[in-house]
């Protein structure tokens, strides 16, 4: 069974950071690019930062030089550090694995294979 179990979120003011986790279980980790993704109520899921398949990494412009993938294989896990947060980046932050489309990952959002359940991110002012 395939899991990808976020921690991490919570209420911060403007200004903090935090620091977002993902267990990954049931797939094989080196074949799937990982990503992160989130949504505001109302809004389109977003992808915030995600990994290509030669681990070459893409961010959502507002987030660049904030927000840090990085990834753990030993230990199965994701993280997305978030620094300088924002009130617009509150959101349900979400997990996924997408399996390569060729080079890249992550080109559709409806191709993505597996999701998180979501951990919610709040950034008051």
């Amino acid at each position: 069974q395939v899991r990808l179990v976020e921690s991490g979120g919570g209420s911060v003011q403007a200004g903090e950071s935090l620091r977002l986790s993902c267990l990954v279980s049931g797939i094989d980790y080196s074949e799937f690019c990982l990503g992160w993704f989130r949504q505001a109520p109302g809004e389109e899921r977003e992808i915030v930062a995600g990994f290509d398949r030669d681990g070459t990494t893409k961010y959502l412009d507002s987030v660049k030089g904030r927000f840090t993938i990085f990834q753990d294989n030993a230990r199965n896990e994701v993280y997305l550090q978030m620094n300088s947060l924002q009130p617009r980046d509150t959101a349900m932050y979400y997990c996924a694995a997408d399996y390569p489309q060729g080079s890249t990952c992550f080109n559709h959002l409806v191709m993505v294979d597996y999701w998180g359940q979501g951990t919610q991110v709040t950034v008051t002012v």
